[in-house]
């Protein structure tokens, strides 16, 4: 069967929502003289911004697709004259959608490849990091009593098809003490071009070296046996509907569709679970570089989930013209400042402050 697209929000999320439109609107009618966070606003939050008008058409990553929707209701609720749509197609599909001129900006899992570069035209990129996300290993096998703890080697194995079965010796040794069926592995993975795809195969690029022979790309050339799905979701429906499967689907959608996932050995030798808190402890070892691109994947650190994930939103440096700009900066800096105070609630990491601190920076290089 194939599960409900996710467009509705977990209850968490609606009130995460709440609050930040509860705090908006106490913001907005206060007289206080009080600049505590003035320093740090949002464009969105200001009187300039409040008088802005447009629309700005976005798509791209499915990871992100939750945190798009929420935060596209929460700020046109404030900034009512901005109409902001978002179409989740995947990360590879927001990029080409950017250079072809179809939309203002995309979300991203992963930078622009260097196999991408010249349908940009040489135009200059920003990246704005809005989204740190652990990416799950989640799996169908009911009766189990024990949540499966799995290494880097043996999820590699598993996905170029060397083991087959699921009471392999491989990952009976990384489960003492578990009885595991004979079932056969169906692997699940994506279909289209996907920056979790690119997070992933990274993750096992980076955790096993030679162990891992299918690179790291948004697409992979996954063995005959797999099933690919679009989307996180695509991946979480197979996964949901066949016994014995196995797929990577982000944090956020495992949990909305209820699939069961395992804890990952990480860097420091211990099994952690994906959650907010890793996840945020592994953005927290992060090296950025100059064009606020960085990897939070296979990160030190004992508490860190090492297959956490990032995400970008892409806007080019130049716009046609100032209105764009002017709705692009109100847009991209509510992402990156008032919205992330919705990440916790839909199951991702908010930005690490100075991360965080470096994004707002560069809004006003938005410009014609």
């Amino acid at each position: 069967m194939r599960l409900p697209h996710r467009r509705q929000l977990t209850t968490a999320g609606v009130a995460a929502v709440a609050t930040v439109l509860s705090l908006a609107a106490c913001s907005s009618s206060s007289s206080s003289s009080s600049s505590s966070s003035s320093s740090t606003s949002a464009p969105a939050s200001s009187s300039a911004a409040a008088a802005l008008s447009g629309t700005l058409d976005g798509s791209g990553s499915t990871l992100q697709e939750t945190y798009q929707e929420a935060a596209v209701t929460a700020f046109m609720s404030v900034q009512s004259g901005i109409k902001v749509t978002y179409g989740a197609g995947g990360s590879g599909k927001g990029r080409s959608d950017l250079a072809s001129g179809v939309v203002q900006y995309a979300a991203s899992d992963s930078p622009i490849p260097a196999s991408e570069l010249s349908t940009f035209n040489g135009k200059t990129v920003l990246y704005f990091p809005d989204v740190i996300a652990p990416v799950t290993v989640s799996y169908n096998l009911p009766g189990l009593s024990k949540t499966l703890q799995l290494s880097a080697p043996v999820i590699a194995s598993i996905f170029q098809a060397k083991i087959t079965t699921w009471n392999n010796p491989a990952i009976a040794a990384d489960n003492p003490g578990v009885t595991l069926p004979s079932t056969a592995i169906t692997v699940a993975r994506r279909s289209d071009s996907s920056g979790t795809t690119q997070n992933f195969t990274q993750f096992l690029v980076d955790a096993t070296g030679d162990g891992w022979t299918l690179g790291s790309s948004s697409t992979i050339n996954w063995p005959a046996s797999s099933r690919g799905g679009s989307g996180n979701s695509g991946v979480a429906s197979i996964i949901h509907a066949t016994p014995g499967a196995i797929g990577y689907v982000d944090y956020s959608d495992a949990k909305a569709t209820g699939l069961t996932f395992a804890s990952i050995k990480n860097l420091a030798g211990d099994y952690v679970a994906p959650s907010v808190a890793a996840a945020s402890a592994a953005a927290s070892q992060v090296t950025l570089k100059t064009n606020l691109t960085f990897s939070a994947i296979w990160a030190p650190g004992a508490t860190s989930y090492p297959i956490t994930a990032q995400s970008w939103v892409l806007v080019y440096e130049t716009q046609a013209n100032a209105n764009t700009a002017k709705l692009l900066q109100a847009w991209v800096g509510y992402l990156i400042g008032a919205g992330q105070s919705l990440l916790p609630g839909l199951g991702f990491a908010p930005l690490p402050a100075s991360i965080d601190a470096m994004a707002k920076a560069q809004l006003d290089m938005i410009g014609m």
